[in-house]
């Protein structure tokens, strides 16, 4: 199986893995009849993902229960397709079977969503899931001897219990993205088991397939989140943004009809329908290639290729050049005497379109800059039509739409800056205060989580020559992670608000966000200042998270530290761990040096 890579986020790509069973007819033949093959192929892994994600605590024993039942559903079916229980959803079938299996729904808590029937209760199991997974056990790891002689002795269970793992572990990733992850996994196990330095093989090849991971799922929740907290229309505006900007030769027509498909799949893949998910996915890619030659000129050799190869090359794709006649304005929306009357006949399709016609002429903008100037250029026309002369008004409008750009600028060109002085560690714990004052409700696991990758935006960003659109779409899915999936996640009113309010001007509103003034500290527990030898023991990467949590733990504890006391504070923790090491005796140094610490945040 060739390897997939992750270059860019494209909204609409999914791709199955050729090793899990994947077809490999090719792509004129019924895309319909190829994707229902591989899901009947590959049920087992498909429920196990359903599985884990929709119940995080369930064991992997209770997981082959189910997978059990599910393939001989399939059987049955695949033998007589007339049998009644063949005419319902896969999703509905496996819930049923989640609901019915004794003692299950009491021992982990969702009894409440099998009093449910039909979409309430797949939005039941969907709010049950918990993004935040510090209540699971840490990620089992195996010897790579170990790890090898197991796939070797048997493959599919070597499978499932990674497939397992990490789709508990994510669960809003959506299942095409967790097969393809797992293809990488297998095709990473079955090249380093054949080295001789195996350990090094899998540290190495480990890494991209983590990012990739990493890289989906945050973008992923983002979307979902969008769709969630603010409906179809703010996800369609995404989509109208990305699509355009990659392929800006398509025509509007044709867009919104793509439209159609791309938006509709999300329906099934941000409430965790697996198989919905895969099927709308393979529609998607079907209308694109069927239409290459009036979406991109790009894309022709892709999707001469079978899958999944025909997906990885269209995401690997650049974008499009754009058309030689294509004007550098519009000037429909800003010069026309009409454009008042236009916007009222249907302003749905008239705000696309102007989203449309502006995201191609500006392959240089972030897709969040490209939703303000749209946002911006709509209360304009607002406060515009009800003046005596519209077109007097609104043709100042490529001047509100720089205005706008140029805020968005110097807060990325800030971030670079602080980027450039501060270096990775700095810029980390300045990022660590920053999100634990503004949201201390959320777990320190998440704020240290969100800290590392808003430095790891800067850090891939700061030095590209697209320096902007990268830092504001990056730093944009940071916050998506912090405002979360479920529409009822609440951390505390200035956080919700930025979250819940405008998605396209999240970032600008928590610009102006301080330290929360609501929040009530605990009282802060001994064993925060009480430390051991296990911190000579840790290796570097290890002590790093550990120095992390102690500075999101102290900021938990004493709010109102100035960031430069609460640096001193974790200098004293720093120097507390290099002096004691040294010493002869480590345990009785840190009984001695411990309550130092512990009187330097007294008295700060």
């Amino acid at each position: 199986m060739k390897q997939l890579k992750l270059t860019g986020f494209v909204i609409f790509l999914f791709f199955v893995p050729e090793s899990l069973t994947l077809p490999t007819q090719p792509q004129d033949v019924d895309d319909v009849s190829i994707t229902q093959k591989f899901i009947e192929e590959n049920v087992g892994y498909i429920t196990i993902i359903a599985l884990a994600q929709y119940i995080q605590e369930i064991s992997f024993e209770e997981v082959e229960v189910l997978v059990k039942a599910m393939t001989e559903y399939r059987d049955k079916c695949l033998g007589d397709v007339t049998l009644p229980m063949c005419y319902k959803l896969a999703s509905d079938v496996l819930l049923e079977n989640i609901c019915a299996l004794e003692g299950l729904p009491q021992k982990h808590n969702f009894s409440h969503c099998c009093s449910k029937v039909d979409l309430e209760r797949k939005l039941c199991f969907f709010h049950n899931k918990k993004a935040d997974v510090g209540f699971l056990p840490p990620l089992p790891t195996l010897d790579p001897e170990e790890k090898c002689q197991t796939y070797k002795n048997n493959r599919e269970s070597f499978l499932n219990n990674y497939i397992y793992e990490v789709s508990r572990r994510n669960p809003f990733v959506f299942a095409p993205t967790l097969l393809t992850v797992a293809a990488r996994f297998e095709e990473m196990t079955k090249t380093c088991c054949e080295e001789q330095d195996k350990a090094n093989c899998f540290r190495t090849k480990a890494e991209p397939v983590i990012q990739y991971l990493k890289a989906s799922s945050s973008f992923q929740k983002n979307v979902c989140g969008a769709l969630m907290k603010f409906g179809l229309q703010v996800l369609e505006s995404i989509n109208v943004a990305i699509l355009s900007q990659k392929f800006p030769k398509i025509a509007f027509k044709e867009l919104t009809s793509l439209l159609k498909d791309v938006s509709s799949k999300y329906d099934g893949c941000c409430e965790g329908d697996a198989v919905q998910c895969i099927h709308e996915r393979s529609k998607v890619m079907s209308h694109i290639c069927s239409k290459q030659d009036s979406i991109s000129s790009k894309i022709k050799e892709c999707c001469e290729k079978k899958m999944p190869e025909r997906g990885e090359c269209i995401i690997s794709s650049n974008k499009d050049d754009r058309p030689k006649d294509l004007a550098l304005r519009e000037v429909k929306f800003t010069e026309s005497e009409n454009v008042c009357e236009e916007r009222d006949a249907n302003q749905t399709i008239f705000m696309a379109e102007f989203l449309y016609e502006h995201s191609r002429r500006h392959p240089e903008l972030s897709i969040p800059e490209l939703l303000r100037i749209a946002g911006v250029y709509e209360d304009l026309l607002k406060e515009c039509c009800h003046t005596e002369n519209p077109p007097d008004c609104y043709r100042h409008a490529e001047y509100k739409f720089n205005e706008t750009t140029e805020k968005s600028l110097k807060i990325v060109q800030r971030e670079c800056a602080h980027f450039q002085d501060l270096g990775k560690d700095d810029l980390k714990y300045y990022y660590l205060i920053k999100f634990t004052k503004i949201a201390p409700q959320v777990s320190t696991e998440e704020l240290t989580f969100l800290g590392k990758e808003m430095v790891t935006a800067l850090a891939t960003c700061c030095t590209l020559s697209e320096e902007f659109a990268c830092v504001d779409n990056l730093m944009d899915l940071v916050l998506g992670e912090l405002c979360g999936i479920n529409e009822n996640r609440n951390i505390n009113p200035d956080v919700d608000h930025c979250c819940k309010t405008n998605f396209a001007f999240r970032r600008p509103c928590f610009e102006g966000l301080e330290a929360d003034k609501t929040y009530v500290p605990p009282s802060t527990p001994q064993d925060l200042f009480t430390f051991h030898t296990d911190l000579c023991q840790a290796h570097n990467e290890e002590l790093q998270k550990k120095k992390d949590r102690f500075l999101v733990n102290m900021v938990k504890r004493r709010p109102e530290l100035t960031d430069e006391a609460l640096r001193s504070l974790l200098t004293a923790f720093t120097d507390v761990v290099v002096k004691c090491c040294k010493a002869e005796g480590p345990e009785a140094c840190f009984n001695e040096e411990g309550p130092k610490v512990t009187a330097k945040s007294q008295a700060a």
